[in-house]
């Protein structure tokens, strides 16, 4: 009898040691495999913004991207590239039935794409402040994701007669829309045809 239970109590060993040098040898290769599964998940949409830049007409965008640019809450668009705006998608109308104040965002849907029209002030003869385009911007920003829009082409918004300085709208622009997937692309004249349109737009 004490010879089986000496055979017995090896054996006990002998598989309490296999045991420990399963869990040894394979727990890190689990645990590796695990810490490893985050890089193999889709990566955070904050990686898929983007802010490019384009010299050209910003009506020869791609015909697929949404627009913006900035306006007044009264909707007259009577100078800049406002004017642009209002004479080939029209709606006026129908923006100011939206009630849109300083720091929202108004939108019309022309051709299968939506056009942003972000009040960034009360009167067309005002200047904006960087906090109403800052909350203008952050509600286009959830009208785009509720909507599936992920592109975006604009003028360099308040930078024209509105006389807001471009490095800190960019830096604005980047905070509000880093955590989305929404590309925006910036478009600018050459400095001689922008000279002209501004001259032909002016105020009235």
């Amino acid at each position: 009898m004490p010879t089986v239970l000496r055979c017995v109590n090896v054996c006990r060993r002998l598989y309490t040691l296999n045991q420990l040098t399963a869990q040894v040898l394979y727990s890190p290769l689990s645990m590796s495999s695990e810490l490893q599964k985050p890089d193999n998940t889709d990566k955070s949409a904050e990686d898929s913004w983007s802010l490019n830049y384009v010299t050209g007409n910003l009506f020869s965008c791609p015909k697929d991207e949404a627009l913006a640019h900035c306006i007044s809450e009264d909707c007259r668009m009577g100078a800049g590239i406002a004017v642009m705006f209002k004479q080939k998608f029209r709606g006026v109308e129908e923006l100011k039935e939206q009630k849109k104040l300083p720091g929202q965002c108004a939108v019309l849907k022309r051709d299968g794409r939506f056009i942003y029209y972000l009040i960034t002030k009360k009167k067309a003869s005002q200047k904006p402040t960087y906090d109403s385009l800052r909350l203008s911007l952050e509600d286009m920003k959830l009208h785009c994701v509720k909507n599936g829009v992920t592109k975006i082409s604009v003028p360099r918004i308040g930078c024209g007669l509105d006389r807001l300085e471009w490095p800190r709208v960019s830096e604005i622009l980047e905070q509000v829309f880093k955590h989305t997937n929404i590309s925006i692309t910036v478009y600018s004249l050459p400095v001689k045809a922008e000279t002209t349109v501004m001259k032909e737009n002016m105020r009235r």
